[in-house]
């Protein structure tokens, strides 16, 4: 697909950038039936052909509008039609140069704005958000049921392991995830101290910054970004034989965001070293876990069936689609079978606070899915789709790393 860049972006890195990644879109039309967001609505723009056509338009024009922004902003980011595409469209970086354009082009009216700073400010920062969900388990019974469903139940991080192993790994310890589902980064550090390896985690580290890119606020997640580099470059810089041999997240969503920290902050001359080697180094959960000799652990005594739930994020953007199943079925788990795992379950990070009728149908249809062969148990990858996947569940939801916690 050739672009005819408008004189306002012909001499811009962006505007190359997207030209070329639009190149490569040959408007074959398979990503349409991968798209959470057409399926759901069957609306062309709400598609990744639609969204291409879009920034197209913004970028041949040098105009657009609150619509362009509307059918950009509903993208889940969940990069099925990247694993879709035949002709490898990098989609994803084009959203993310499309929407950055947008914040300019055409900018949002207050009352949007101030909701997502409000977003930004609460969700990326444990400090705010500790006391906000405390509030919210004390009047629970008294929420309507939309909102008490958003409301995680209280979780107990339990011991960690006091010894320090040679081999050693930093751990993002998120945002979210450290407040409202603690046990799971408990349970990754009991689990690889039983494998032989420490997890440190600075507290000078924070927020990965996806919350705030995909808000709109590329140049605040970037800021996260850097913090993180700065906090965990002192235990990764000290070499081989005694520095860090990765940076773990145990939420594929935080883990996507990290593995690109390279790629965005390729033109900073203060960070782009750094940041590319730390996305070298960063490894999903799922891959460090899978790397080992499980046999260190003690044996399986879950008898209830599993069914996985694989976020877009950990199949779709980082490719480790295999890599909890496999895991869990070492272990000794017995899994169940599911259907459709490719589709989004709606959470995509704010998505679901913000499009809720949208991801309500979304999480509907992917918890059919899952419980099809009526497991005991759904284990997923990422605290967004824990969350919002329990929230209208009857069948327990954890993180996968929970079922290997055992003494």
């Amino acid at each position: 697909m050739h672009v005819e860049l408008d004189p306002r972006f012909r001499e811009t890195h962006e505007g190359r950038r997207a030209a070329e990644l639009i190149s490569a879109c040959v408007h074959c039309g398979f990503c349409l039936e991968t798209c959470p967001t057409y399926l759901d609505r069957r609306d062309e723009r709400d598609s990744p052909r639609g969204r291409i056509y879009l920034v197209k338009q913004l970028l041949e024009t040098g105009t657009a509008g609150a619509a362009t922004r509307t059918h950009l902003d509903r993208c889940l980011t969940c990069r099925s039609c990247e694993t879709t595409c035949p002709s490898g469209m990098r989609y994803g970086e084009l959203l993310d140069i499309g929407r950055g354009l947008m914040e300019i082009e055409a900018p949002r009216g207050v009352a949007d704005r101030l909701g997502r700073l409000l977003l930004r400010a609460v969700f990326s920062r444990p400090a705010l958000l500790t006391p906000l969900i405390a509030l919210g388990r004390l009047v629970r019974p008294l929420l309507p049921g939309a909102l008490r469903s958003k409301i995680p139940p209280r979780q107990v991080r339990g011991p960690l392991p006091a010894e320090a192993h040679t081999r050693h790994m930093v751990l993002l310890e998120g945002c979210v995830q450290s407040v409202a589902t603690p046990r799971t980064n408990g349970a990754a550090r009991r689990v690889l101290d039983k494998l032989g390896i420490t997890l440190r985690a600075p507290g000078e580290a924070g927020c990965c910054g996806a919350l705030a890119f995909h808000l709109g606020a590329q140049d605040e997640g970037l800021d996260c970004a850097r913090r993180n580099i700065d906090a965990w470059w002192p235990l990764i810089e000290k070499g081989a034989e005694r520095g860090a041999e990765a940076v773990v997240s145990s939420a594929s969503g935080c883990g996507a965001m990290i593995a690109d920290y390279g790629r965005l902050l390729a033109d900073d001359p203060d960070y782009a070293d750094r940041a590319r080697q730390i996305s070298q180094l960063h490894r999903d959960l799922a891959e460090v876990v899978g790397g080992q000799d499980l046999s260190g652990l003690p044996a399986a005594t879950l008898k209830s069936r599993v069914a996985v739930h694989c976020p877009c994020t950990q199949q779709h953007a980082l490719g480790l689609a295999p890599a909890v199943p496999d895991i869990l079925r070492r272990a000794g788990l017995t899994l169940a079978d599911t259907r459709d795992g490719h589709l989004c379950c709606g959470s995509a990070g704010t998505h679901a606070l913000l499009e809720p009728g949208a991801a309500g149908r979304m999480r509907r249809r992917a918890l059919d899915n899952l419980c099809a062969d009526a497991p005991e148990l759904i284990a997923t990858a990422n605290v967004g789709c824990q969350l919002h996947l329990q929230g209208d569940s009857d069948t327990p939801v954890v993180h996968w790393i929970e079922l290997l916690d055992r003494d």
